[in-house]
């Protein structure tokens, strides 16, 4: 079946919404190689992915996610996720990960999806255990840590037993230099189903595709942002995060409102001079540091910044501030206040 889907792909001819389901069927299972899955993930990529493919992706992938029982009182306070797709190879800090444990200090119920590095030093997997934060939490234990202390850590791997049959032809793929769908999937997969999203992609031309996939997903409001910083040469950059170092482009909406496409400015916000060497990371041990560092108020410089930008974000949509300025400074509040490292060390002596 696949190789069949292959070749009508590689006419470029789209897949339909029974197609996608016969594909994961195919993918998810053990009796097809590696080779053949490769193959036809090449073929889609290559053709280009079309935002019907992705959403009907997602659902699929979803629906044979483990789905945790999460209660219906902490569903009402809306669940926020903050996630980038990686694949920026920028090798910052864990930013989207240190902004998860702002909202949460705010009050915001944060479900976190996430993997261990695929395309950075240290994913989010990678530097919340070297914190001390559990990340393996069974499902009934990661939505009671949701309810009782506004955060549970989602570990891919665990909760979607498909990828084990996937994960050899990725390995395949990327080998071969070859970016796939799954490449910026996984934000879309959160099994933790939350109503709030604030999603990074390591390019401008990915952030309406994207939130149009959001909104079909039923998410009830969502921003998609890539942020750019100095060229290297002539080639344009972009962080999977919104950047202090130059434009953003934005996509939002606020469901059923229509999508609405715009730029920010870091002039916009009391931002330090800095450069991209300044957002810089290294192993989960050194990103643990930032973080702690970040989240008790001893790093005052442009790692802060570029925190308080990307909270003041994620507080906007979560509806905790009217505005990004206002939601910049709510997230410093929570920082100096001494409430962020307090919910860094209730979440390690919770488990």
């Amino acid at each position: 079946m696949l190789d069949a889907l292959a070749r009508q792909l590689a006419n470029n001819e789209p897949l339909t919404d029974a197609q996608v389901s016969g594909a994961v069927d195919a993918l998810a299972g053990a009796g097809v190689a590696a080779e053949i899955k490769a193959d036809f993930l090449t073929a889609l990529a290559r053709k280009g992915e079309t935002v019907a493919e992705i959403s009907a992706f997602a659902r699929e992938l979803r629906g044979r996610a483990i789905h945790p029982p999460i209660d219906s009182q902490t569903r009402a306070l809306q669940i926020l996720d903050v996630c980038g797709t990686g694949g920026d190879r920028l090798n910052t800090f864990n930013i989207s990960t240190t902004v998860a444990i702002i909202a949460a200090a705010d009050g915001v119920p944060v479900a976190k999806h996430g993997n261990r590095a695929v395309t950075s030093q240290a994913g989010s997997a990678d530097v919340l255990r070297a914190l001390g934060v559990k990340i393996d939490l069974p499902p009934e234990e990661a939505a009671r840590s949701l309810r009782e202390h506004h955060f549970a850590f989602f570990f891919a791997p665990d909760y979607h037993p498909a990828f084990r049959q996937i994960a050899p032809a990725r390995r395949l793929c990327g080998e071969r230099g070859q970016k796939t769908i799954f490449n910026y999937l996984g934000p879309l997969l959160n099994p933790a189903r939350p109503a709030l999203q604030l999603i990074g992609v390591p390019h401008p031309h990915l952030c309406l595709p994207i939130a149009t996939v959001l909104q079909s997903l039923e998410v009830r409001r969502g921003m998609v942002v890539s942020g750019s910083v100095p060229p290297d040469g002539s080639t344009p950059r972009h962080l999977d995060e919104l950047s202090t170092l130059g434009e953003n482009t934005v996509v939002e909406f606020h469901h059923p409102r229509a999508l609405a496409a715009s730029s920010l400015f870091p002039e916009n916000f009391p931002i330090q001079p800095a450069a991209l060497s300044d957002l810089a990371g290294g192993d989960s041990r050194r990103n643990a540091e930032i973080v702690r560092a970040v989240l008790g108020g001893e790093e005052q410089g442009p790692k802060r910044d570029a925190v308080l930008l990307n909270a003041a974000a994620a507080l906007f949509i979560a509806e905790k501030s009217r505005s990004l300025a206002e939601g910049w400074e709510r997230a410093a509040r929570v920082i100096d206040s001494g409430k962020a490292l307090a919910k860094l060390k209730e979440l390690i002596a919770s488990h």
